[in-house]
């Protein structure tokens, strides 16, 4: 990813990816976080770390769908270069 990310949404989407699993499926919510701009290589978006497939076909995905896309941006998050204290502590280095 070569767009530099936005520092406070990664932070709201760490915060966010952490509830996740105790979400019901039918409660799940968009991983957006209102900055709505592609990485240089028009990969991921850099706010919420989805691909443009991803972001398109939210609202039709079932619940399974939803927890694969978040599972995914989960594994984004946890491989982004970020000072420790800006991850959860089971994700510290």
């Amino acid at each position: 990813m070569t767009a530099a990310l936005d520092r406070e949404a990664t932070v709201r989407l760490i915060e966010r990816a952490a509830g996740i699993d105790a979400t019901p499926d039918a409660e799940l919510p968009s991983p957006c976080v209102s900055v709505c701009r592609m990485d240089d290589h028009r990969e991921f978006c850099v706010g919420c770390l989805r691909t443009i497939p991803e972001i398109a076909g939210w609202s039709r995905t079932d619940g399974a769908g939803k927890r694969a896309i978040w599972g995914a941006i989960t594994q984004r998050l946890q491989a982004l270069p970020a000072p420790a204290d800006d991850l959860p502590q089971e994700w510290a280095p």
